[in-house]
């Protein structure tokens, strides 16, 4: 009796044991599988869609990610700034940005589908130099009237908020919005436009 159990013991010992290694096997064996699905380097260069996480962006932020080659700027804009757009209309070079890139979805005061939320390609279009972003809506020692937005060090190019150039800087256009949309709250895909976008 005393030999029966303890090999039923054992028997579920080796069962359990069979199962997870078993089950560990599958897991390994998936990932290969899986990845496949996704897009090759290759392919994210040539433009493959790329879906960020933008949940935890704070007011004010701005980080960067890369589609195509490129970096892509997303700013969680705050009310201040985006209070201040229609302030600076006056001395922008393009401010209803009819000669600038971006999809007709933006093409709005704010240039986004959402006002808070700024997608944009983060290179400058005067000689490609990639901006420095300035955040605060306060003077700056090179320009006491702009309030914020990008900067390029290289010639001095600014833009607001919404990346619309200021008149008197070598910049010739807008900075370029790709298109995009938001998958969930949290989630934007970068290369899609909206569904239902014309």
């Amino acid at each position: 009796m005393a030999g029966e159990s303890i090999n039923k013991g054992r028997r579920r010992f080796q069962a359990a044991s069979t199962a997870v290694i078993g089950g560990a096997g599958l897991v390994i064996t998936a990932i290969p599988f899986v990845e496949t699905w996704l897009p090759s380097a290759r392919a994210e260069s040539a433009g493959a869609p790329v879906t960020v996480a933008i949940g935890k962006i704070e007011p004010g932020q701005m980080v960067r990610y890369g589609w195509r080659s490129q970096p892509v700027f997303v700013v969680n804009r705050t009310p201040e700034q985006l209070e201040w757009l229609p302030k600076q209309d006056p001395r922008l070079r393009d401010p209803d940005s009819k000669e600038s890139e971006q999809p007709k979805y933006c093409q709005n005061a704010t240039r986004s589908i959402k006002p808070e939320w700024m997608v944009l390609i983060g290179i400058c279009t005067h000689l490609g130099c990639v901006p420095d972003y300035k955040g605060e809506v306060k003077p700056e020692s090179f320009d006491p009237n702009w309030k914020g937005g990008f900067y390029c060090p290289c010639h001095h190019s600014r833009y607001d908020i919404a990346a619309r150039v200021y008149q008197g800087v070598p910049a010739p256009l807008n900075m370029v919005v790709p298109p995009y949309h938001f998958v969930d709250d949290s989630h934007i895909q970068i290369g899609v436009d909206p569904k239902g976008a014309a």
